[in-house]
């Protein structure tokens, strides 16, 4: 897409957490604050740090971001380092202009080149995007290795979505249950 003010393409960057100066992490939080309607919290901003950032920036501030962390997920006897999307959003006045894609795209390379598999948990106004490139859903069950043991997230089963990685085939339902790592705030 272009900036309106000068016809320049958006630029697309890509960082690591441990790049981006605070005053870009700030701006960044502030942007999905915004985009989520003020429903993104501490917990939710600290599950999407520490791994890649895809984000574009136009005359007005971030317009659009998302960030892959890496998690681990048991499936049928098998640990899968699974490459998990975070914090994908697009500023009001930027939705529908392809840059909820290229976020996705960058994010998706960096999936295809560091992981086993892409996993999500998608909104219900997400959903279509990652449908449309190809993501999954998971039509099984799902878990979490909690503190306690294993606990069931049946609340995240009709929102999780698997990408493979490369020519790397996907879990397969019947073989059992997806378990990931725990997590504080909204395990997955």
């Amino acid at each position: 897409m272009t900036d309106r003010a000068t016809d320049l393409p958006d630029p697309l960057r890509t960082a690591h957490t441990c790049q981006l100066p605070p005053a870009v992490l700030g701006e960044i939080r502030a942007m999905l604050g915004t985009a989520f309607d003020g429903d993104f919290g501490a917990e939710d901003w600290a599950h999407g740090l520490g791994g890649m950032h895809a984000f574009v920036r136009d005359r007005h501030g971030i317009a659009a971001h998302g960030s892959v962390i890496m998690r681990r997920a048991l499936h049928a006897g098998r640990s899968y380092r699974v490459g998990y999307v975070e914090a994908v959003a697009v500023r009001a006045d930027r939705r529908r202009q392809g840059l909820g894609g290229q976020v996705m795209a960058a994010l998706e390379a960096v999936i295809d080149g560091a992981y086993d598999l892409g996993a999500l948990s998608a909104s219900d106004d997400g959903a279509g995007l990652y449908r449309a490139r190809g993501w999954r859903l998971w039509r099984g069950r799902i878990e979490t290795l909690g503190p306690a043991g294993p606990e069931h997230l049946p609340d995240e089963e009709d929102s999780a979505y698997l990408r493979p990685a490369g020519a790397a085939p996907l879990p397969e339902p019947a073989a059992g249950a997806l378990v990931f790592d725990w997590r504080d705030g909204d395990v997955l």
